[in-house]
């Protein structure tokens, strides 16, 4: 009896002893409730910086708007923006970043990243989706601006060589459009092709053939290269391969580049049938304006050149011929590229600016106030719609480019002496062609 009722008293204080700590807050964790995600956030607000950005082509008035859409989230960034001439554009950027004063964001050709990239911040990691980089921009973005899954550079527009075709010249010829392969233009030269008694050329069915007097020569003859299936440059990008050739399907050789370069310079070569150019006749710009040519290839950039020298002229653009029967399109790129110096002591906004700069939106409002074909998939579907840009936005998709080592124009030069060792019956094509991948493989070493 005297031991139960101890045991119920010892249990009765027990109770007690816990009621009063659970009462005082000692007998529970206190914890934190799981927050309820909220709206996702918008773009963060960058630290205060001030950017400088050099360019070449356009005025402050068309970047000075985006610029402005970029400080309504970063009040504190400043970005300057100040456009340079080309002739002294390269030499000043180089000479001001080795000096320290250089600008944190620039513009570089697509050809250029080879010759600049130690010069060059990739995005960083924080900023960097690869893939919706690939996923946005054509693919020759890609090929140009990354390199080991290092993006380089942005893009805000992409041009394609295209064809201009003098609609009056072509209607007096009884053609109501355009060619469309390189075996209708080769018909369309020879019955465009006009002479006189002695046999000078007095309308040129197309401005092809020769080197110095065709404008962007180097890249008509890498365009017609790249879609006869040449192979320009080996993947360790230290040799020319374009003199080189390969074994077909059937067993046979063939020298696609040695092909494309007869192909061209035929137009300049009085004993063939689709002769229509030479080296005395006058720049092919000069003489489209002045209807003395009837088809030439030139960039989209080039028509407000033609539309102000020539006002009244009755002309319309199209695609660049392709190879007949062969499925795939290929078209030729040159284009501009927006990079960040590795000087910059604000790398991160400054990369953070052209993420925003090559957004969408943004994309769609630069193409609006400089008339260029878009770099951007999804502004580019806008662009096909415009009767004016129709062409450049559908040739992006399939253009292409080709490394061209550390100087472009030393390259540049060396294609263009090519052409003309064979047009003034130097050297044949073959010989001709040796030469000059021998010259760029010492340049790519």
């Amino acid at each position: 009896m005297f031991k139960n009722q101890s045991k119920k008293l010892f249990l009765f204080i027990f109770i007690a002893l816990v009621v009063i700590l659970v009462m005082a807050g000692l007998g529970c964790k206190k914890t934190t409730p799981t927050p309820t995600p909220g709206p996702t956030p918008g773009p963060t607000p960058q630290p205060s910086a001030n950017l400088s950005f050099w360019g070449l082509w356009d005025d402050s008035s068309v970047f000075q708007p985006l610029i402005d859409e970029y400080r309504k989230i970063n009040p504190n960034v400043t970005v300057t923006y100040k456009k340079w001439e080309y002739s002294e554009y390269e030499d000043m950027v180089t000479e001001s970043l080795a000096a320290g004063r250089g600008p944190d964001i620039w513009m570089i050709h697509n050809t250029w990243l080879e010759k600049h990239k130690e010069k060059l911040s990739p995005m960083p990691d924080s900023l960097k989706v690869l893939p919706d980089f690939e996923n946005n921009f054509v693919d020759v973005v890609a090929d140009d601006f990354v390199d080991k899954s290092e993006i380089y550079g942005v893009a805000l527009s992409v041009d394609t060589l295209a064809l201009y075709w003098n609609e009056d010249l072509l209607k007096s010829a009884h053609y109501t459009s355009p060619p469309q392969n390189w075996e209708e233009f080769k018909e369309y030269t020879e019955k465009l092709t006009k002479f006189d008694e002695m046999g000078n050329i007095i309308q040129s069915g197309a401005a092809l053939g020769c080197a110095r007097n065709v404008n962007r020569t180097a890249d008509i003859l890498g365009l017609l290269m790249l879609q006869n299936g040449t192979q320009m440059i080996n993947e360790e990008r230290t040799q020319a391969t374009f003199n080189q050739e390969v074994t077909e399907q059937t067993g046979e050789g063939f020298n696609p580049g040695k092909e494309a370069l007869i192909f061209y310079t035929d137009f300049a070569n009085p004993k063939k049938k689709v002769y229509t150019w030479n080296p005395t006749l006058s720049h092919s710009i000069d003489a489209f304006i002045d209807e003395k040519v009837a088809l030439m290839f030139s960039y989209s950039y080039h028509r407000p050149t033609i539309e102000a020298r020539a006002p009244k002229l009755n002309y319309s653009i199209a695609p660049v011929p392709q190879i007949e029967g062969t499925p795939k399109e290929v078209n030729f790129a040159n284009y501009w590229g927006i990079v960040v110096s590795n000087q910059s002591q604000a790398k991160e906004v400054a990369w953070d600016f052209l993420k925003f700069l090559s957004s969408k939106d943004m994309v769609a409002k630069y193409c609006e106030a400089t008339g260029r074909p878009a770099s951007r998939y999804d502004v580019i579907e806008e662009q096909q719609q415009d009767p004016k840009l129709s062409v450049f936005a559908n040739q992006t998709l399939t253009a292409k480019s080709w490394f061209r080592g550390k100087n472009l124009s030393q390259t540049e030069g060396i294609i263009i002496d090519m052409i003309e060792k064979v047009v003034l019956g130097e050297q044949k094509a073959e010989e001709a062609i040796d030469w000059a991948a021998a010259q760029v493989t010492t340049l790519l070493q």
